[in-house]
């Protein structure tokens, strides 16, 4: 029996992932209480073979202090069979921070104090499980969808999980550096497709603008240099127990070069076997809305 313990900081999106987990035929509890844990896996393993094969428990700071013992419970269960796995949700604090605003609740340790002291406390109340984990999901920049195929990965596909998720993420320098950005590249050295009348109203997604920005050797120089630094410092990431990695590509409106650039990036970069990976592009819709005056 596969035994999945759904866990992590409040609003990270265990409600969330627990009703996906409901979608793919796991047997789903929130907020068991932790001194029932080991009955209710009796229940399930007394009720005899291939009744239940999958299930999914949400556990979260609402336990209370019995929460503080969810690891020793967890490691005096001996039921055969069981596969115990422990999933971690995280994000942001900021992220944490407007999640509770936007859906105008209290954080449960907050009591009329500040959202972000109860953050805290819940951080800290949660590092030790957390350590034990073996998967974390970091949401801040998840999508819903992104979410759902991150658990089918690791729970009905079984495919090796990949705690690392990259973003390479293009944007435009007038519209402000992104706030999350890990590491930020200034690609306006390149020739601007912006000033050649026919690419002008293209982006870096239509074929013409891509093969004139990688018509240039420097464009091949960087992004050659590039890939063998990002190559490098992954594997260091991850050893130092990184999960989420901002690459900030950025040109003047980020709509030609820095949407080229990031998009050859995450080519070179493809499927692999040690992170996840995905590309964004902020503000490849702004510059023709908004754009009073040419790119410098």
């Amino acid at each position: 029996m596969r035994f999945v313990i759904v866990t992590g900081m409040s609003g990270a999106g265990k409600s969330t992932a627990l009703k996906m987990l409901e979608d793919m035929e796991y047997f789903c509890v929130d907020n068991l209480p932790v001194p029932l844990i080991d009955k209710f896996v009796q229940l399930i393993h007394d009720s005899g073979p291939g009744e239940i094969e999958k299930v999914a428990i949400g556990v979260d700071i609402r336990s209370g202090k019995s929460l503080d013992e969810l690891v020793s419970v967890l490691e005096n269960i001996q039921t055969p069979g069981l596969g115990m796995e422990i999933l971690f949700l995280d994000a942001d604090e900021d992220v944490l921070v407007r999640r509770y605003k936007e859906t105008r609740r209290s954080h449960p340790l907050a009591g009329n104090g500040r959202v972000d002291d109860g953050i805290r406390r819940e951080r800290e109340k949660l590092r030790t499980l957390k350590e034990c984990a073996d998967y974390i999901l970091d949401t801040s920049k998840l999508l819903t969808r992104e979410l759902k195929a991150e658990l089918e990965k690791i729970f009905v596909e079984n495919r090796e999980f990949k705690n690392l998720m990259v973003t390479v993420l293009s944007f435009g320098f007038k519209y402000g550096i992104p706030q999350d950005a890990d590491l930020v590249f200034d690609v306006r050295f390149l020739p601007n497709p912006y000033y050649l009348e026919n690419l002008r109203p293209l982006s870096g997604n239509d074929a013409p603008v891509r093969d004139y920005v990688m018509n240039f050797e420097l464009a091949h120089t960087f992004s050659d240099k590039l890939e063998d630094m990002i190559r490098f410092l992954i594997p260091n990431y991850i050893t130092e127990g990184k999960t989420q990695l901002v690459i900030a590509v950025g040109c003047t409106g980020g709509k030609h070069r820095s949407v080229t650039l990031a998009n050859e990036l995450y080519r070179r970069l493809g499927e692999n076997e040690e992170y996840g990976i995905r590309v964004e592009h902020r503000d490849i819709e702004k510059d023709g809305k908004k754009c009073l005056s040419p790119e410098t």
